[in-house]
């Protein structure tokens, strides 16, 4: 079986798990309670605004902007280009985007976050990610690790926010599949590229 068919029928398993959440408004809150502050603090996030089936983002990026943190929203590109990020606050004005998404105006300045809140059907606890298949996120990420090569203090810090039982044992990875630095789940926050598998 190539890569691709089992990417397609890993997706349809995930979506199918996923569609079991019993409580998503309180797995939303959760992630207020389990959020890594020290680690998104001093950070520029690029958010996610939540899909159906997703979990809720909006609390979480409400509550870290209250904190004072600085956030950005992407908005979709044709394919097969990367996302761009632009400049956001909670209230501030959306519109729609490709795909039932909602992004920032065109007049909300760029902005290059060094802290990119992923999404993701699945993740394992190794950090790898099953996305939805368009690669945005899997260039994107890849643009801004190249962005911030050159500056020494700063560097790209991958979070997949998902609900816990989107966790898998294992999935389809490709070669431009980039992995997670950690992931926020309603239950606790796993960091994979400096304690491998704890949770905290």
């Amino acid at each position: 079986m190539d890569i691709n068919t089992q990417k397609t029928r890993a997706r349809l398993q995930a979506k199918a798990r996923r569609a079991t959440v019993q409580a998503p408004i309180s797995a939303a809150i959760e992630l207020i309670k389990h959020a890594p502050i020290s680690l998104f603090k001093g950070k520029n996030i690029g958010g996610i605004w939540p899909l159906p089936g997703e979990i809720d983002t909006r609390p979480l990026m409400q509550a870290l902007s209250s904190m004072g943190i600085n956030l950005s929203l992407p908005c979709t590109p044709r394919k097969g280009h990367p996302l761009t990020f632009r400049a956001w606050a909670p209230k501030a004005p959306l519109k729609a985007g490709p795909y039932g998404t909602k992004e920032p105006s065109p007049e909300a300045p760029i902005v290059y976050p060094d802290l990119v809140l992923v999404p993701l059907l699945a993740f394992t606890n190794s950090g790898d990610r099953l996305g939805y298949g368009g690669g945005f996120y899997d260039r994107t990420l890849s643009a801004l690790a190249d962005h911030f090569e050159s500056d020494p203090k700063k560097s790209l810090v991958t979070c997949g926010i998902a609900f816990d039982i989107q966790r898998a044992k294992t999935l389809p990875i490709g070669e431009y599949d980039q992995a997670l630095d950690g992931v926020l789940t309603e239950h606790g926050y796993t960091d994979f590229k400096y304690a491998l598998g704890n949770t905290v």
